[in-house]
């Protein structure tokens, strides 16, 4: 199976995006072995159950370890 790098951020809220606020890194980069890129970021997800984050800010980036 492929190994993937995979980073969780947080988009700021739209109040504070409009005052200049970027995204946060809550995770990562993590290395994930997985089928596919799909399967990586929902590893990684799930593994980071001690992280607290709004799931509808949050964004999953993946990529393949090259």
């Amino acid at each position: 199976m492929p190994l993937y790098q995979v980073a969780i951020l947080e988009r700021p809220k739209s109040k504070d995006a409009k005052e200049g606020e970027l995204e946060k890194l809550i995770l990562g980069p993590v290395a994930v072995v997985a089928v596919d890129e799909q399967a990586a970021a929902i590893s990684a997800v799930m593994d980071a159950q001690d992280v607290k984050i709004d799931r509808t800010r949050m964004e999953v980036l993946v990529r393949p370890f090259a």
